[in-house]
């Protein structure tokens, strides 16, 4: 699970709109968004510069447990 859709949502952006700010196409940012693409390292990085937070807020998991 990851918060690329709530994010960029947030930020007003469509699938495409941000696709094209990193240079992918729109069907990976639906892939992401659907937990049916794990991205490198560098997408990451590039998704999370743009949506302007961290990766471990669009992309660590927390465990309602964990405190």
């Amino acid at each position: 699970m990851n918060r690329v859709k709530e994010y960029r949502k947030k930020q007003k952006l469509s699938q495409f709109s941000l696709a094209e700010k990193i240079g992918v196409a729109r069907q990976t940012i639906n892939l992401i968004e659907n937990d049916k693409y794990n991205p490198s390292l560098n997408l990451c990085i590039r998704i999370a510069k743009v949506l302007g937070t961290d990766l471990n807020t669009l992309f660590w998991e927390v465990d309602d447990n964990e405190s």
